[in-house]
């Protein structure tokens, strides 16, 4: 697919040279809470987070939760109680926020949020499981057309993109510690596997690789059996996503194996703005 070639100035109205942006699948908003995440937040001050897994409405959380100052907080929650949810943490007020892609069959389960910064649109993402039994293999490749779609058409319209989050694949051998043992597992199935091979190839930069390409056992999602984190037995199944243009700004792309609260860890993305 050829894109338009046009790209908004990337000159982010803030008084920071740098934006710092972090994504974390929490595995639970409540749960994480009470191992520490506001804590982790106050001390790490990120620009823009985006949050996977919240399992939460907004009417069931502490207003510690939802009235932090000096940030704009934005849920798209699932219909389905203690079920996905994502959340948008941003100390920049974004133009516009949408919930989901547009189609209901996602958007129920409370899978995106598209945020306008004007200069770029940041799309927070948690992208569905396979399951063991491949099920939902079928759902989760659905969605991930659906989403490289509507990325492609804010690319059609001359905007940069970021997307974040947990999109459930390791994209190679290198980004799991058992490929060989895990090639039948949802997460690491081809046709998983060939939609990030798909992205990369029509210019999306996964930020990570971009930075550290021969970089091993870096690693976002532990089991939480066998002491798998502890071993270091993990998969990088987060990231951070840019068009092309945003390539240059591109300071640090990390991941942050030592914050705990989760079975994911949290990873991030720094831009320079000038």
């Amino acid at each position: 697919m050829q894109h338009s070639s046009y790209h908004l100035p990337f000159k982010i109205h803030y008084n920071s040279a740098m934006l710092t942006i972090y994504s974390w699948n929490v595995n639970g908003i409540r749960a994480v809470q009470k191992k520490g995440f506001l804590d982790w937040l106050h001390q790490t001050q990120p620009d823009i987070l985006g949050l996977q897994e919240t399992k939460a409405h907004p009417d069931q959380l502490d207003e510690e939760l939802k009235e932090i100052p000096g940030y704009h907080i934005y849920w798209a929650s699932a219909e389905r109680k203690g079920y996905s949810g994502v959340a948008l943490y941003s100390r920049l007020e974004p133009q516009s926020v949408q919930n989901g892609l547009g189609i209901d069959e996602y958007d129920l389960e409370g899978r995106t949020i598209v945020a306008d910064y004007d200069d770029f649109v940041l799309i927070t993402a948690y992208f569905p499981n396979g399951a063991r039994d491949h099920s939902r293999v079928p759902f989760k490749m659905a969605y991930k057309e659906a989403f490289l779609m509507y990325c492609n058409n804010l690319r059609d319209q001359g905007r940069s993109v970021i997307f974040c989050g947990d999109v459930n694949t390791a994209h190679r051998e290198i980004d799991l510690a058992r490929p060989k043992d895990n090639q039948n597992s949802t997460g690491f199935l081809p046709q998983e596997r060939a939609w990030i091979d798909k992205i990369v190839e029509e210019g999306y930069v996964d930020t990570f690789r971009h930075l550290y390409p021969n970089q091993e056992e870096a690693y976002s999602w532990w089991a939480y059996w066998g002491q798998a984190r502890q071993r270091n037995v993990g998969w990088r199944i987060d990231y951070f996503f840019t068009t092309p243009d945003l390539t240059e700004g591109i300071t640090a792309a990390k991941i942050h194996p030592e914050v705990l609260g989760s079975d994911h860890c949290p990873i991030s993305l720094t831009l320079s703005t000038k």
